[in-house]
Order: C-alpha cells, then sequence, then structure tokens
C-alpha cells in the first residue's frame, strides 16, 4: 500500500539533511515530490556542499516514489513563481509543503551578542530562514488551497517551548522562532479552506554535515560518542521524514493545526520508528539529561 499515492509534495530546500529525508519518506509513502534547492550536478551554491537536488530525487524514486528535482533560489520571485507554475501545469494541484530551506550554518557565531555578531551574516541568516518560507508561500498556497486538506510543514530547529530559552545568538533565535510564528500565523490564514499548518523539528540528527563534523558515517556513527557521549540520543534525516508522511497520512490532522512538534513526540503519537527500529526523544532529552547537567544515558528516550 503507498497511502500517499497520487498526491503531490514540494520539498523546498530538498537537497540534504532534513529536507532530503522528507523527500525520501514522502516518496516511499507513494507521493510524487517535487525537490528544490540551489546546487546541481553542475552548479554548487554558496553553502559549497557536494549533494544535489538530483541525488534526493533518485533517492525518492528508489523508494517507490516519483523525483522531480527543480533547481530554485527561493530568495528569487521569479523562480518560485515558475516553479509553482510547473507544478499546477504538470499536476494540477499541490498537497502538501514543506519549507525546510536554511543552509544558514556556516553564518552562525555561536554565542555572540548582537553587537558583536556580524551584521552581514546575520541579516543573511535571517533571509535564509524567513524571507525564503514567505516568498514560497505565498506562491505556493494559492494552488494549495485548492483541494480541502491541504498541509503546510514549517521545519525549524526546537519545539516552541524549548525555544522560549535562547538559543545560540539573536540571528539564530529569531531564525527558528520566527518559523514557529509562521505556522501558527498560516494555521489561522488556512483554516477556511480546512487546510493544516504546523511547525517541526527534528531532534540531533545525524545529517551529511554532522556525520563529517564528527568525522563517522551512517554506519559507524555510534564511534562519534566518544567525543560527545548525548550524541547516543540522535537520530537519521528519515526518522523526521517519517513524522511528515504520518502528518499527511493523518484524516485527522486538522486537529494539529497551529501547534508545534519533535519528530520524537510524532513518533509516538503515530508509533513509527527510526531507521534503526528506535524512538529517539531528543528535546526531552535535551531538558531532563543534558540541560540538567546529568551523565549521557539514554535508557528510557530512545
Amino acid at each position: 500500500m503507498k497511502p500517499l499515492e497520487g498526491k503531490v509534495a514540494l520539498v523546498a530546500g530538498g537537497t540534504r539533511g532534513a529536507g532530503r529525508g522528507i523527500a525520501m519518506e514522502l516518496g516511499a509513502a507513494g507521493a510524487t515530490v517535487y525537490i528544490t534547492g540551489r546546487t546541481t550536478s553542475k552548479e554548487v551554491s554558496e553553502y559549497g556542499r557536494p549533494e544535489t537536488i538530483e541525488e534526493t530525487a533518485e533517492l525518492v524514486n528508489e523508494l517507490g516514489g516519483v523525483g522531480i528535482p527543480v533547481q530554485v533560489d527561493h530568495l528569487v520571485p521569479e523562480q518560485v513563481k515558475s516553479l509553482i507554475e510547473k507544478i499546477e501545469r504538470e499536476q494540477g494541484r499541490l498537497d502538501i509543503l514543506v519549507n525546510d530551506i536554511w543552509g544558514g550554518e556556516y553564518l552562525i557565531e555561536w554565542n555572540a551578542p548582537v553587537w558583536e555578531h556580524s551584521l552581514e551574516k546575520g541579516l543573511r541568516m535571517l533571509r535564509l530562514s524567513i524571507d525564503t518560507h514567505l516568498v514560497t508561500s505565498h506562491f505556493a498556497l494559492p494552488l494549495l488551497i485548492k483541494s480541502e486538506g491541504g498541509l503546510v510543514v514549517e521545519m525549524t530547529d526546537g519545539t516552541e517551548k524549548y525555544n522560549e530559552k535562547y538559543r545560540v545568538s539573536m540571528y539564530y533565535d529569531l531564525a527558528k522562532s520566527s518559523v514557529i510564528r509562521m505556522a501558527k500565523s498560516l494555521s489561522h490564514e488556512l483554516e477556511p479552506y480546512k487546510c493544516t499548518a504546523v511547525s517541526l523539528t527534528p531532534g540531533w540528527m545525524r545529517s551529511e554535515i554532522m556525520l563529517e563534523t564528527f568525522g563517522v558515517t551512517e554506519e559507524n556513527w555510534r564511534d562519534a560518542l566518544e567525543k560527545d557521549p548525548h550524541f547516543g540520543i540522535s537520530e537519521t534525516p528519515r526518522f523526521v521524514g517519517r513524522a511528515v508522511a504520518a502528518l499527511a497520512v493523518d484524516e485527522a490532522r486538522h486537529e494539529l493545526n497551529g501547534q508545534s512538534f519533535s519528530s520524537g513526540e510524532l513518533a509516538k503519537k503515530y508509533h513509527f520508528f527510526d531507521v534503526d527500529g528506535s524512538q529517539p526523544d531528543c528535546w526531552r532529552y535535551l531538558v531532563e539529561v543534558v540541560d540538567a547537567g546529568k551523565p549521557a544515558d539514554t535508557k528510557g528516550y530512545r
């Protein structure tokens, strides 16, 4: 059974990380998935990473979906407008929008107050994380609301509750909290069309960048526990992908409109697991173990 067969999804920012995991799991559920990003097999973005949208599309195809890569800079309205026109022309509908555009890690200056943080980098971070989502929603939502039951997932870092605390720097704090507020605003604007908007965060994700940072691969990722034992709570990008797929399949998802979730929370609600059969609950672990200053112990958290 492919529960999302016939459904059309746009994963905006699907080149790597959570976006790639989400595209893969939507594809595994049978969806047609448009994958956007700036890095292709012929062109690399300012981010300088090797992953491409074509690679993501191929992974979607291998899992039984239909992956369609489209190079888009979501800060350029004309490119986003053209993308949505393409989806409407080719599919006639849009059922799922995942706003996962980010690409700002290289701009972060950790724990730097606003007067010391690079103004140029900080403003660029906000443009990449906020303006891109607004531009995409502006053009995509008129197509999504043509059908009842559409789903919008705003991807961020941290739940609404966790992000009441200061996160990293003023710019990062604003970037990640603003996306949560976007989902709340969209929940009101989409309500008359019986569509649903939520914000969603992965836990400590074993993205391509994170694995490189620790000098490990997905196959031997546990070796990184020598550097940071708390890394034992980490999860694959496909875990949050399964969260999005579960939301998309849930016919009662409108009851969740406007709310903030983590992959771990939705795993318990929908009874899905990571690829290794675990259910990591990272944000509860961060509060109860890491922030509490306790030694690493994931027992009861995954």
